[in-house]
C-alpha cells in the first residue's frame, strides 16, 4: 500500500522542511548538543506557530489531527531537531481533554506537562508511586522532559484501581534529577515525589492510558522515520563521493544493494507510520495493533537502516565532524523510547486472535 498526502499536507511537509533548514541545521543542532540547552530552538517553535498544527482551532491550535502530528514528527526527526517538549504535548493529549488550559499553555506558550513513566516502557500505570490522602509519594526514573516541565501528569495503581494526578513541579516535595542521554536532541530526568499534593484527574485512566500510547507509537514511529530518510540521503550522496580503486563506491554492486534496502525500509515505513496515524486519529477499532505495528516495525528497521548507513560511511561515520552521528543516535534511541519493539509486538500478539472468527 502506497499512501499519498493531501495537497495541504504536501505544502505543510515542505514549508516546515524549509523552515527547519534554516532553524534546525546541523550547526544549530549541535550547538544545542554542546550547551546541553534545547529551550531556544523549542520557545522558537512554539513562537512562530509550528507547535499548534494538529491541534483543534478550539485549543489555540492550526488545526488537524494526529496525521499532521506525525508529518511534524518526520521532519523534526529528519532534521535531528529538539522535539521533547513538543512530543510530551502531542502524546499526553488524550489525559487532558478536560483541561484545555494546559493544553492551550503548551501550545501558545510552551508550557510542558510530563506524562511520568519510563521513557523505555509502553505508557502506562506500572509505577511505584503510592497515594495516601492525596498526596503522592514514590520515585519514577528516566522520564521524558521532566527537567524542563511545569506540571507532571502521573499515573498511580492502587491494587486493581488506576488514577492520574496532577503535580506542579515546582512543588518542594518534586525533586528533578537530570540524565544524559546519548541523543541530546531528547532529555529524560528521574522524578523523586516525596508527599507532594497532587490532583486527582476525573477521566477514565486506563482509556487515556491506552490512547496515549497508541499515539507515542506512531510519532516516535515517525520520528524515526524521518532520521531513516536523513540516513538514506547521506549514505547515497557519499557513496557517489567516496572512491575505491578508481571507481565511486556507489558503483559496487554491494553497495547499491545496502541502499536500495534502505529506501525499502523508508518507503514502506512511510505508509505503515501514516496509515497509524490516520487509524488512531478515526478511533478505527484496531488502531492500536496498528500503532503498536508502526513502532515495532519502523523504530527496528530504523535502528538496522542506521547501522548500513554507518557501514558505508566508513570511519568517517564515526566521526563528530560529519553529521550522520546525529540521526544514527537519534533511530537508536527511537527504538527503545516508549517501548522496544519487543514489547509492542508482545502487545501485537495480545490484540490478534488466536482463531479465525466463525465463517
Amino acid at each position: 500500500m502506497h499512501w499519498e498526502l493531501s495537497e495541504e499536507q504536501e505544502l505543510f511537509t515542505t514549508s516546515l522542511r524549509e523552515w527547519l533548514g534554516e532553524r534546525a541545521n546541523s550547526t544549530t543542532v549541535r550547538s544545542c548538543w554542546e550547551a546541553g540547552d534545547s529551550t531556544g530552538f523549542e520557545n522558537i517553535f512554539v513562537s512562530e506557530g509550528w507547535a499548534g498544527v494538529g491541534f483543534d482551532d478550539d485549543l489555540g491550535g492550526q488545526g488537524g489531527g494526529l496525521l499532521e502530528l506525525a508529518l511534524t514528527a518526520r521532519e523534526l526527526g529528519r532534521a535531528a531537531a529538539p522535539s521533547t517538549s513538543w512530543l510530551q504535548s502531542a502524546i499526553i493529549l488524550p489525559a487532558l481533554a478536560g483541561e484545555p488550559a494546559l493544553v492551550r499553555a503548551a501550545i501558545e506558550s510552551g508550557e510542558v506537562t510530563a506524562l511520568a513513566v519510563r521513557a523505555d516502557q509502553i505508557p502506562s500505570a506500572t509505577t511505584s508511586v503510592r497515594i495516601a490522602a492525596d498526596r503522592l509519594h514514590g520515585r519514577i526514573p528516566c522520564v521524558l522532559g521532566a527537567g524542563r516541565s511545569q506540571r507532571l501528569l502521573v499515573p498511580v495503581q492502587d491494587g486493581h484501581t488506576t488514577s492520574l494526578w496532577l503535580v506542579d513541579s515546582t512543588d518542594g516535595g518534586v525533586q528533578l534529577r537530570p540524565r544524559p542521554l546519548l541523543d541530546r536532541s531528547r532529555d529524560v530526568a528521574d522524578v523523586v515525589l516525596d508527599d507532594v499534593t497532587a490532583r486527582r484527574l476525573d477521566i477514565g485512566p486506563d482509556a487515556a492510558l491506552g490512547e496515549i500510547a497508541a499515539r507515542a507509537a506512531v510519532l516516535t514511529a515517525a520520528d524515526a522515520l524521518g532520521a531513516c530518510e536523513r540516513m538514506l540521503q547521506l549514505a547515497v550522496e557519499y557513496s557517489k563521493q567516496r572512491q575505491q580503486f578508481g571507481h565511486p563506491i556507489g558503483s559496487f554492486q554491494a553497495v547499491k544493494h545496502a541502499a536500495a534496502q534502505m529506501l525499502v525500509t523508508v518507503e514502506s515505513s512511510m505508509s505503515i507510520v501514516y496509515y497509524a496515524a490516520q487509524s488512531t486519529e478515526e478511533g478505527q477499532p484496531e488502531h492500536a495493533t496498528h500503532a503498536a505495528v508502526a513502532k515495532a516495525q519502523v523504530t527496528e528497521h530504523g535502528a538496522e537502516l542506521a547501522d548500513s548507513a554507518l557501514t558505508l560511511h566508513g570511519a568517517i561515520g564515526y566521526t563528530w565532524e560529519h553529521d550522520l552521528h546525529l540521526f544514527y543516535k537519534r533511530a537508536k534511541l527511537d527504538r527503545v523510547l516508549f517501548g522496544t519493539p519487543a514489547s509492542w509486538n508482545e502487545c501485537i500478539a495480545q490484540n490478534l486472535p488466536l482463531l479465525p472468527a466463525p465463517a
